[in-house]
């Protein structure tokens, strides 16, 4: 048994980064910075595309990590 991993697929020709945009949708009106890239072929999160030509999909397997996380124990070999 593995580890589930997350993978995106980049076309390195078509990659770019946007200019960074400062949005005011935090909570008590903070302010934050959002920078956007193109060029991503596709995202996949525990096995599902979320994300296909630069395209959200309607999918959202992932969930939120708060905080610090104990790593997973492997089991030893026989």
């Amino acid at each position: 048994a593995g580890y589930k991993a997350d993978v995106n697929v980049i076309d390195m020709d078509a990659l770019r980064l946007h200019a960074p945009v400062v949005r005011h949708d935090l909570p008590g009106g903070g302010r934050r910075l959002d920078q956007t890239a193109t060029g991503y072929v596709a995202t996949v999160v525990s096995g599902e595309v979320i994300r296909r030509a630069d395209q959200p999909m309607d999918v959202r397997p992932g969930r939120v990590v708060r905080g610090m996380q104990q790593a997973p124990v492997a089991p030893m070999p026989a």
